[in-house]
């Protein structure tokens, strides 16, 4: 087989294993997810019919979506009617292509797309998810989905300058735009939550985890933000709009908006796994001479490799697992804001807060080389 051929298969293979066997069942199994944690927070019994423990109940929601009938108001605009789904779907499950979910397995980088402008294609893609939202409250020709679509650009507009902004020490330190290196870069020198572990007695790692930890928690927040979850979920707040933009809707096409909110969570929790929680990379402490870190990795011939391979994937999306639950604790937690509350929290705290922290890691950074 020649490299280009070799390419291709690959790629193929890992475009159709992380949307159809990893990406789509995640989806399906985080609503179950958030109705068995839901119904613990609230001290009831959630899903438990359908299948041992209700494991089941994803199959039977999908198969009652697809057996509902497909209703079509008469007064909608039928194109951007329809449109409007697959858009809120499609951004987020294509944003993945660019995240490395594991090292290599069988000598092939786990990596769809390994683009040195890697970060650049999320800010991108992700942010083409409100058109999703917009255009069906657009085209619902209905005057409460409208508002949620026009609250969904505000809020959208306000929380993506913070989520660039969080991002920007990253760069400064990394110097690099491809998540790959990102990675790399905390493989060698620490997570950037924790830049001083393995360096313990360096004073600018310790330094420089202030901004970083700053960081995390305004990217963290502002992807809750953006994939429009409780307490941000403005644009779907049924005690003001009834349902919001998704009102006139039925169906596959009412389940694939939610389908949707539920990949740009897995979506955005992949990228925050990336830039600041080491990726794949799970250090394990081992005696060697006396107490260190090493690495599992693909990298290692035979068995080893391939067992190493499966363990970074099964760590990346652990770690993706674990902030789900995160997402999923706070929608049950908290209540939802004002919007009046929502826009002062972007525009007047997150902005700033992100804007100054930038020269804070710069000028860390300018005394502390990392």
């Amino acid at each position: 087989m020649n490299p280009t051929t070799f390419l291709v298969v690959t790629s193929l293979l890992k475009i159709i294993g992380i949307i159809f066997v990893i990406i789509l069942p995640m989806v399906s199994y985080s609503v179950y997810a958030e109705r068995r944690v839901s119904a613990l927070i609230q001290d009831r019994l959630g899903p438990n019919r359908v299948g041992p423990a209700g494991l089941f109940q994803p199959i039977a929601d999908a198969a009652k979506f697809l057996l509902k009938e497909d209703f079509t108001p008469r007064h909608v605009n039928t194109f951007y009617y329809w449109l409007a789904p697959c858009l809120a779907m499609v951004p987020a499950i294509t944003t993945i292509a660019v995240v490395p979910f594991g090292s290599t397995l069988l000598g092939v980088p786990m990596v769809i797309a390994d683009i040195n402008v890697g970060v650049l294609y999320i800010f991108a893609i992700a942010s083409l998810g409100v058109y999703g939202i917009v255009i069906a409250g657009w085209a619902s020709n209905s005057k409460y989905p409208f508002l949620g679509g026009v609250r969904s650009t505000s809020q959208m507009i306000s929380y993506e300058l913070s989520l660039g902004l969080a991002a920007i020490p990253i760069f400064l330190i990394v110097s690099q735009l491809r998540l790959t290196s990102i990675v790399q870069y905390q493989i060698d020198h620490g997570w950037m939550v924790a830049p001083f572990i393995g360096d313990w007695s360096n004073i600018g790692k310790w330094l420089l985890a202030i901004p970083m930890l700053i960081s995390f928690v305004v990217f963290t927040i502002a992807i809750f933000a953006e994939t429009n979850r409780l307490p941000f979920d403005l644009p779907e707040a049924e005690t003001e709009l009834v349902g919001g933009y998704h009102t006139e809707y039925s169906s596959m096409k009412f389940a694939l908006f939610f389908l949707g909110e539920y990949a740009a969570m897995i979506t955005g929790s992949a990228i925050i796994v990336t830039l600041f929680l080491g990726g794949w990379h799970l250090p394990v402490p081992s005696w060697h001479g006396g107490f260190h870190w090493t690495l599992i990795n693909g990298s290692a011939p035979g068995w080893r490799g391939v067992a190493g391979g499966l363990f970074n994937i099964a760590t990346f999306f652990g770690k993706v697992s674990a902030l789900l639950f995160i997402f999923i604790w706070v929608r049950w937690t908290l209540p939802r804001f004002r919007y009046d509350q929502l826009m002062r929290l972007g525009w007047v705290f997150f902005f700033e807060i992100a804007l100054v922290n930038i020269f804070v890691a710069a000028l860390i950074l300018a005394y502390f080389p990392a």
